[in-house]
């Protein structure tokens, strides 16, 4: 599985795009190796299961969550994996399959806290709320704190604040653009693929534009230096009057 898979990121990085995410047969594949990890592929196998397997409902993130629950109530055993770090890793998945296992885990006093600080910051909790307050109800400490904590909107202010100034590089496109330009049906066969179809990205010739491939590959080597170039600094520009309408354009912020 891991040749295979590492062959997969080469052929993608020869394009220029990240790798696929698992599937659900790569990540069962990927739970039998972390059972009994090979020697010298350890931090492969935790880069894999951790990053690069889909959150919410996804077929492989039933996978995931089936496994790290097992492992965190204690009836799996993983050797590089703990209890606690795969409660930890059952609150990054966004909602889900791992919403149950993390309610269950409020009760064990060796992954309550942990528990707890993953259900804080998720909010895909729709009819779950209830076994929650339930939990709080019934004196569960770490579930009234959760409560507290999702009161407090304590996923949003616990983010870095936004600077009060950004600056982005603009990649501009003169005259219309519509769907056919940004995301070519011929090229676009795998919606979910985004970063493969992307490369066809304005592949047709138009004013301002020349593809890498005509019809083919967009200009994608200039959509990467102007990503490139990162931050552009400047002075603020003085107050003026507004200048009348210009033509319709599609800009994209590349970077902040």
């Amino acid at each position: 599985m891991l040749q295979a898979y590492r062959l997969h990121v080469a052929e993608r990085a020869a394009l220029g795009i990240p790798p696929l995410p698992l599937s659900a047969k790569q990540t069962a594949e990927v739970v039998e190796l972390l059972k009994t990890p090979p020697a010298g592929e350890e931090a492969t196998l935790l880069e894999l299961i951790t990053h690069r397997v889909p959150a919410g409902v996804d077929d492989a993130a039933k996978v995931k969550a089936s496994y790290l629950a097992a492992v965190a109530h204690g009836s799996e055993v993983c050797p590089l994996i703990s209890r606690t770090k795969a409660t930890e890793l059952l609150g990054t998945m966004l909602g889900g399959y791992n919403i149950t296992p993390l309610i269950n885990l409020l009760d064990d006093p060796v992954t309550a806290e942990t528990a707890a600080a993953g259900l804080k910051k998720t909010l895909l909790m729709f009819d779950q709320f209830h076994d929650v307050n339930e939990k709080a109800k019934t004196g569960n400490a770490h579930a009234k704190a959760v409560l507290k904590s999702w009161a407090d909107a304590e996923w949003f202010t616990s983010r870095p604040e936004l600077p009060k100034r950004i600056v982005v590089s603009i990649f501009k496109v003169g005259g219309e653009t519509n769907t056919d330009d940004l995301s070519p049906a011929p090229d676009a066969w795998s919606r979910p693929d985004i970063p493969m179809h992307a490369l066809a990205m304005h592949k047709n010739p138009r004013p301002g534009i020349t593809p890498e491939e005509e019809g083919k590959r967009g200009p994608v080597k200039l959509i990467q230096e102007l990503k490139a170039k990162g931050k552009q600094r400047r002075p603020s520009p003085r107050p003026r009057a507004l200048s009348p309408p210009r033509p319709h354009y599609l800009a994209w912020t590349l970077r902040m």
